[in-house]
């Protein structure tokens, strides 16, 4: 690897563009992401992101931080299963945040809410504000994975709980056959009929093999300073849900 370049799904880009890059993807699929997200999973993204809240566990009067959260789904999750509560979706794409906004406010779900447009490496949000920190298929876009998560644990407080779900690593042969098929043929193909962006597709899906596996992840994840830090596999390793705490 080139000094001062990263990952851009399989292509070497500048480490200072791939954050413009990421974003154009985003405001290209923004108003069908959540369509996609449907369509290209099967639904199943839904039940992952139940899991997620389960093992959060939310409790009443918490505040979360959804980094990454800009459709809002994560954090409404969030709301109905504390009650009083408070959500800060933070999003480095403003098209996504006006989309999530946008649906909030046709279902008349305000309370409690703030919309934040924000990068995960650079969090507006000051040390040790919130109890939870979620992040769903968005750590595999930031630049810096290693300053995204010294960035979470900061704005953390003593006790804070630190969960990331994201697409990871197929373990059966067979299985991973399939899924590389549907990736690489089938998921770009819904990207230009559904979303009009067929690269943006190929991108996600050559993203995913580009992030770390589930136990390097959670090396990272000790390194930046969070602890007791444990994963769990998804649907045969198609996702992982890490857990950490801040101590």
């Amino acid at each position: 690897m080139a000094e001062g370049e990263t990952d851009f799904g399989y292509r070497r880009v500048k480490a200072e563009d791939k954050g413009r890059l990421v974003r154009a993807v985003f405001d290209s699929v923004a108003p069908r992401y959540d369509l996609m997200n449907d369509l290209m999973s099967a639904g199943i993204h839904r039940l992952w992101k139940a899991e997620l809240i389960d093992w959060l566990a939310p409790r009443r009067g918490q505040v979360l931080l959804d980094v990454a959260g800009g459709t809002g789904d994560i954090a409404q999750r969030f709301l109905a299963r504390a009650g009083e509560a408070q959500a800060v979706i933070c999003d480095v794409n403003q098209s996504m945040l006006v989309q999530g906004r946008n649906r909030a406010i046709d279902a008349g779900r305000l309370a409690g809410i703030a919309w934040v447009c924000g990068d995960a490496e650079r969090l507006p949000v000051a040390d040790g504000a919130v109890d939870a920190y979620t992040i769903a298929f968005g750590l595999r876009n930031v630049t810096n994975i290693a300053a995204a998560l010294a960035e979470a644990r900061r704005v953390l407080k003593p006790g804070g709980r630190f969960l990331c779900l994201e697409f990871s690593r197929v373990e059966m042969p067979v299985l991973r056959q399939v899924y590389d098929l549907y990736s690489f043929t089938v998921l770009p193909v819904l990207g230009h009929v559904v979303a009009g962006d067929r690269e943006a597709y190929q991108y996600l899906a050559e993203s995913i093999r580009r992030f770390p596996p589930p136990a390097e992840l959670a090396q990272m994840m000790e390194a930046a300073g969070l602890e007791q830090v444990r994963f769990r596999k998804l649907t045969s390793g198609i996702a992982a849900l890490h857990s950490g705490w801040r101590l």
